[in-house]
């Protein structure tokens, strides 16, 4: 994939995840139940890790200034970035051959669980104890649930777009 066809294709999933983000989410003090996952997993198969590091940091970052919810804080802009290069390490097709769906699956639970187990419960209940003194086991046993919901939610997702969108990005970005 041309240079060119990466910028535009990372703008463009930067423009839906910041969107998904900001305006297709539930969210409260301590939980936020959002999409956004689906743009930095795609970026992080067609793009990979640099790309999708970037990505879902600049989505947190630029959310935050133009739609702020509560003040910025930037442990979630590291822990944005640390997701979008867990998925951009396991998900990218180095290649342009395509991946077996067993390994894809396997990867996308991997990556899943990396995710959501080590940024999204621990590092995420981190900064939520830091910003507002939230004891850090409740806050941690809070999240569990949410992060354990959402696996399946972002495996199966993930598993189907990727494997619906896969003719369009073959002919169009490969």
């Amino acid at each position: 994939m041309s240079k060119t066809k990466k910028i535009i294709l990372s703008a463009m999933l930067l423009a839906v995840s910041i969107v998904l983000s900001r305006f297709v989410s539930i969210k409260t003090q301590l939980l936020v139940i959002s999409l956004n996952f689906i743009p930095i997993m795609l970026s992080s198969i067609w793009l990979g890790p640099k790309y999708s590091t970037l990505i879902a940091a600049l989505s947190d970052l630029i959310g935050a200034i133009l739609f702020p919810f509560g003040s910025y804080f930037p442990g979630f802009t590291i822990s944005a970035a640390i997701t979008g290069l867990i998925y951009g390490l396991f998900l990218y097709k180095k290649s342009e051959k395509e991946m077996k769906d067993s390994e894809f699956i396997i990867r996308l639970i991997i990556s899943s669980i990396l995710a959501l187990g080590v940024v999204g419960i621990l590092l995420t209940s981190l900064w939520l104890n830091i910003l507002y003194g939230s004891a850090y086991l409740v806050v941690v046993s809070s999240r569990v649930l949410t992060q354990v919901i959402m696996l399946p939610i972002q495996v199966v997702t993930i598993f189907v777009l990727e494997k619906a969108l896969r003719p369009i990005t073959n002919k169009y970005l490969f």
